[in-house]
């Protein structure tokens, strides 16, 4: 499986959306140069109330770009970084890898794969029933995020539009993946 980069973005402060940038520089161990996610542990607000000491699971967040002409047919305006992602891509079905996956994005990053986001009320404050579009049913009725996958970096680099994006897959048996 394979696809491509079609935008990269970060943010200093805990905003919502992010900023698209020309490159974002990926750090091992950390993720993503001068991004507020930044670092070993945990840096999601709620969460650090929670328990700083957490490792930080949510280092670099990806979204497919599918999701956004998914969102369009029911009357949402979404582009890349509006929802808070480092990387967007093209052509990778993120949503269904199996936990500990890795993504290699250009010549150097790697980055593996831990679980989905789990989506918050922000989102509709950023469009209202917004929520309610990034998430499904599935044939169980089990309760499916759509809103994108949270890594950490095994291998850090340069990260730019355009670079390729391939999918290693873990060692069977695959684990779905779950909120993190």
């Amino acid at each position: 499986m394979s696809g491509t980069v079609i935008a990269v973005a970060r943010d200093e402060r805990h905003n919502f959306s992010k900023r698209v940038v020309a490159e974002i520089e990926i750090i091992a161990g950390l993720g993503v140069a001068g991004d507020a996610h930044l670092g070993e542990k945990v840096k999601h607000r709620s969460r650090v109330r929670t328990d700083p000491a957490q490792p930080n699971l949510r280092q670099v967040h990806l979204i497919h770009s599918e999701l956004f002409d998914e969102v369009a047919e029911k009357g949402f305006s979404v582009k890349p970084a509006d929802l808070g992602e480092n990387i967007t891509t093209k052509g990778v079905d993120l949503l269904g890898l199996p936990r500990h996956s890795v993504l290699e994005i250009g010549e150097e990053v790697r980055l593996q794969v831990k679980g989905l986001r789990n989506p918050c009320a922000q989102i509709d404050n950023f469009q209202k029933g917004l929520l309610s579009a990034v998430l499904d049913k599935g044939p169980s009725g089990e309760l499916r995020r759509k809103s994108g996958i949270m890594t950490v970096v095994l291998t850090g680099g340069r990260v730019r539009a355009g670079d390729p994006v391939t999918v290693q897959l873990p060692d069977p048996p695959f684990l779905p993946l779950e909120r993190v």
